[in-house]
């Protein structure tokens, strides 16, 4: 459940803005502040009291042009604290997303403000919150925590077959099923090498001793790792080709 500051310096506006947030299930509370300066020394206060304090703030829905410091002042000035709140944009001007987002913005909502565009946005701060409060993954132990039905369950790592790279998070594929965990690929690739896993294109990382053939196809190469077929891109052909010749001692 979200908590949730709305800043606006125009009353009506703002008002609408607190009716929509207060009307989605996924949020717990939502306030309002009618300036910078009123903002500043509310989530200033909620930073000092703590994430467990009763006026702690998850995320800050910010107008951009207000009287005094603009919304991106206030974002610019949050950068500068130890555990800041998110940040969405909400502004009838499309010209400042570059800048929005260069403050690491959640999101950047134009007015008039559609109520199914927020509950986007709301559902990228769910799922930002999510991920802060996750636990962190040791990758480089001989367990990888994965999360299965709202259970956190430990996979071995030699029971991995090959990792995919989706996005910020890797698909770790098994025997027995696949599982999402939030670690870039090259971080698995830097902290697996040494357990025989080994880069075979910029979207998977395969481990050597699971590759049941590896295949020749007019100049193009690819691996079989049970019933997965997967390229190997030009640049990691040889090195591959190497390695398996070290492996098998030829």
């Amino acid at each position: 459940m979200l908590r949730v500051l709305a800043v606006d310096d125009e009353e009506p506006a703002l008002e609408e803005l607190l009716y929509l947030l207060r009307a989605d299930p996924r949020i717990s509370s939502a306030e309002g502040a009618t300036g910078a300066t009123e903002a500043l020394r509310r989530i200033g206060s909620a930073v000092e009291a703590g994430p467990d304090d009763p006026a702690a703030i998850d995320v800050v829905f910010l107008d951009i042009h207000m009287a005094g410091l603009t919304g991106l002042d206030v974002a610019q000035l949050l950068a500068g604290f130890a555990a800041p709140p998110l940040i969405v944009f909400v502004t009838a001007h499309e010209g400042f997303a570059v800048q929005a987002f260069d403050l690491k913005a959640v999101d950047y909502v134009l007015k008039p403000v559609r109520r199914e565009r927020l509950a986007e946005a709301v559902r990228r701060v769910a799922e930002q919150v999510g991920d802060r409060s996750a636990p962190v993954l040791d990758t480089a132990g001989d367990q990888i925590p994965v999360e299965l039905g709202g259970v956190i369950r430990f996979i071995p790592i030699d029971d991995i077959a090959y990792a995919e790279a989706q996005g910020d998070y890797a698909r770790l594929h098994t025997a027995t099923g696949s599982h999402l965990v939030r670690v870039p690929l090259t971080t698995l690739e830097e902290r697996w090498r040494s357990r025989g896993f080994v880069r075979i294109h910029r979207r998977h990382l395969v481990a050597l001793g699971r590759i049941d053939e590896l295949r020749l196809d007019a100049g193009s190469m690819s691996v079989r790792i049970g019933t997965a077929e997967l390229a190997v891109s030009r640049r990691h052909t040889r090195a591959l080709r190497d390695l398996l010749m070290r492996q098998t001692g030829r």
